[in-house]
């Protein structure tokens, strides 16, 4: 149903340039910061592409450090996902499909003993999705730098 792939220069570009409405403007970036499209390439941070079934650009995601934020405890083993999808795609009741098959793909690479999301704490409709999933809340954290709130999921 969904092909993954790393993800390339023209995807990263893409991704960046995606605009969410408020408040989940939070997620925007900046299309034209190379740091970032270089951060979505090297490989070491794990991005791939989430593509339909005509090739087009539906979501990605990413799998280790990049799923952390600063100030959460990330102590137990489990592998951390990062998730986004296209913002005409969003509140359409699809996020359990799309983050469904990011885990049945992360497991196949990965093998992983648990899977760990950490979500801000105002996005419901991302939390929603991933208690679908069984995953459970393990902690809540504030990011220093900004106050945000944030909460850890988990499921093993």
């Amino acid at each position: 149903m969904f092909v993954f792939h790393r993800v390339d220069e023209s995807h990263a570009r893409a991704i960046l340039s995606w605009r969410y409405e408020p408040p989940y403007d939070f997620y925007n970036n900046s299309e034209e910061d190379t740091r970032l499209i270089q951060y979505l390439l090297h490989p070491q941070n794990n991005f791939y592409s989430i593509l339909d079934t005509t090739s087009e650009l539906v979501a990605y995601c990413s799998f280790g450090q990049d799923g952390q934020v600063i100030g959460g405890d990330y102590r137990d083993e489990a592998l951390d996902i990062g998730f986004g999808i296209r913002p005409d795609l969003t509140g359409r009741g699809k996020g359990v499909e799309y983050a469904k098959a990011v885990l049945e793909f992360a497991d196949t690479l990965f093998k992983p003993k648990a899977f760990r999301v950490t979500i801000a704490a105002f996005n419901k409709r991302a939390i929603r999705v991933w208690q679908k999933l069984e995953f459970e809340h393990q902690q809540s954290f504030e990011r220093g730098s900004d106050g945000m709130q944030f909460i850890v999921l988990m499921r093993s």
